[in-house]
């Protein structure tokens, strides 16, 4: 029996996207998810399986973000040369994923682009650019049936209109939705930061007994899951605010 062409480097792809999940919502530790996105890179690439390389290239940027978000929440600012290296990584993903003509993989490299600008430089004016053009590929991603790529689309343009174009009532409705992906997809890993972000849009937009009753279940979720300590940090802070505003409203 042959192996059908490209199955090993998605294999290993698959595997590195469980440990930069596990990393990213448990351990912070990436090494795993490097390794085995740089072996499914190496593989494909001998094969020349563009899809599979495409794939790993993507991968490689998820991680590299992810090492730049766990500098950021230890208040360590990632240097010049770390968000280089992340937009280097996006930028070839974008463009392998061109020219296979995969959407859905296309508007991956482009959310992850709009990372590297909205995120780490905190220029919205940059990165709104790919992110709209993401969006515009969305409905791909979720039919690709990566739910958690099409939730994380939705999540960013709720960010955006939660804090740049300030329109709570659209942030709740893209938050919502991202939020409803994520419960499809029933890993409760990725569920709290959903949560957290949309009780933030609810307390926004004025609803603040709507906020908590989220933010509840978030931390709930986040403690129940063992998530990383910022990440129980930041739901149970976002749930304080929430009672304190709920006691003011009476």
């Amino acid at each position: 029996m042959t192996t059908p062409p490209g199955l090993p480097a998605r294999a290993l792809c698959a595997a590195a996207d469980e440990a930069l999940t596990e990393a990213s919502f448990l351990t912070a530790d990436f090494a795993e998810a490097e390794r085995l996105f740089t072996e499914a890179r190496d593989l494909a690439a001998r094969d020349g399986d563009l899809d599979g390389e495409a794939l790993a290239i993507t991968g490689l940027g998820m991680t590299r973000h992810g090492r730049n978000i766990a500098l950021l929440v230890d208040n360590a600012a990632p240097s010049d040369a770390d968000v280089a290296a992340e937009e280097e990584l996006m930028r070839r993903a974008l463009a392998a994923w061109q020219e296979t003509g995969d959407a859905a993989g296309t508007a991956r490299a482009l959310f992850g682009l709009s990372l590297v600008f909205q995120v780490l430089r905190r220029d919205w004016d940059a990165g709104m650019p790919y992110l709209w053009q993401a969006f515009g590929l969305a409905e791909a991603v979720e039919e690709s049936g990566d739910l958690y790529g099409a939730s994380e689309i939705h999540r960013h343009l709720g960010f955006y209109y939660l804090y740049k174009d300030v329109r709570a009532k659209e942030a709740v409705r893209q938050l919502g939705h991202s939020l409803a992906l994520r419960e499809r997809l029933g890993d409760l890993r990725r569920v709290p930061s959903a949560l957290v972000a949309l009780g933030q849009a609810e307390l926004a937009a004025g609803e603040p007994r709507r906020a908590a009753e989220f933010l509840y279940r978030a931390a709930e979720l986040a403690r129940a899951g063992g998530l990383l300590p910022w990440r129980i940090r930041d739901a149970e802070q976002t749930l304080a605010e929430a009672e304190a505003a709920v006691r003011a409203a009476g």
